[in-house]
């Protein structure tokens, strides 16, 4: 079983976004669901059948998070090495065919946002960058092919 790493916070988010959708959006769901049933035949009753669509997408979002936070490994990043990449980390990089410079922060589920520079630890980008120290150059396979990045600095938030 594959560990999922996050902070506290995004743990305590995703916890609450689970609890929100069970107690909450299922109830309202299951209401509609309801009304559209006195409607009389369901074979051709849309409402009834959008609303069970959605109950059955708001039922798989509910059990994908509760999956990942049975696998969550919370890591306080103050225990974290600061010489090297590592969670929490951000990383300035050099990409190397485009000489480009990158900004890129290494976080746990429920913190990426990949606008801002925020990469799942556990992505590729994530996983090749691990590891590495300030000068080391790195080759990251990724979907669109193959990236070469040097590790220009390593910073952490106090």
């Amino acid at each position: 079983m594959e560990r999922v790493p996050m902070t506290q916070e995004a743990y305590n988010r995703k916890h609450a976004e689970v609890d929100e959708m069970e107690n909450v959006v299922m109830p309202e769901i299951a209401s509609a669901i309801a009304a559209a049933r006195e409607e009389g035949d369901l074979k051709e009753n849309a409402e009834y059948h959008a609303q069970r669509e959605k109950q059955g997408m708001v039922q798989a979002k509910i059990n994908q998070i509760k999956d990942r936070l049975a696998r969550a490994q919370i890591v306080d990043p103050a225990d974290i090495p600061r010489d090297i990449v590592a969670f929490g980390a951000t990383v300035k990089v050099l990409d190397v065919d485009l000489d480009d410079e990158e900004i890129i922060t290494l976080v746990g589920d429920g913190d990426e946002n990949y606008d801002e520079g925020k990469y799942l630890i556990t992505s590729p980008i994530g996983r090749g960058l691990l590891g590495k120290k300030v000068g080391d150059v790195c080759e990251i396979e990724v979907p669109k092919g193959s990236l070469q990045f040097k590790v220009l600095s390593i910073e952490y938030e106090d």
